[in-house]
């Protein structure tokens, strides 16, 4: 995979928790229960094919047309969700930047007082 910092990235912030979905054989990255990211795997070789995440559906629709590399979200509701070639030729930094609105997107979900708790939370990695 081109972007072996993902796993550290993202594990980083506040009350994140991974694990593996077995049935799909996608690495999940959650917050609060709530999916924000994926890492999704070749069943016959394991290796990363697509990193899913979750985007304003203006914004994902946008970068779409602007890189071959992002697409419609894989398995996913393809209004809210995108998904990146784990190969591609994303720029590490928009990736970044991509991520990083997810895990805001989904954090903003909850209420304010179940903001607070999950970013003065643990970090807790299942895998």
């Amino acid at each position: 995979m081109k972007y072996p910092w993902i796993d550290e990235y993202l594990l980083a912030k506040p009350s994140v928790t991974k694990d593996l979905q077995a049935e799909w054989n996608w690495i999940r990255y959650q917050i609060g229960g709530k999916l924000f990211a994926a890492i999704c795997l070749d069943d016959a070789t394991g290796k990363a094919v697509y990193i899913t995440l979750k985007l304003d559906p203006a914004e994902g629709e946008f970068l779409r047309r602007q890189y071959e590399d992002i697409i419609p979200g894989y398995y996913m509701n393809k209004v809210h969700w995108n998904s990146i070639k784990a190969d591609g030729s994303v720029p590490a930094d928009l990736l970044r930047e991509m991520l990083e609105k997810s895990y805001q997107l989904v954090l903003s979900g909850f209420s304010k007082k179940k903001q607070k708790e999950l970013l003065e939370g643990e970090k807790n990695d299942a895998v």
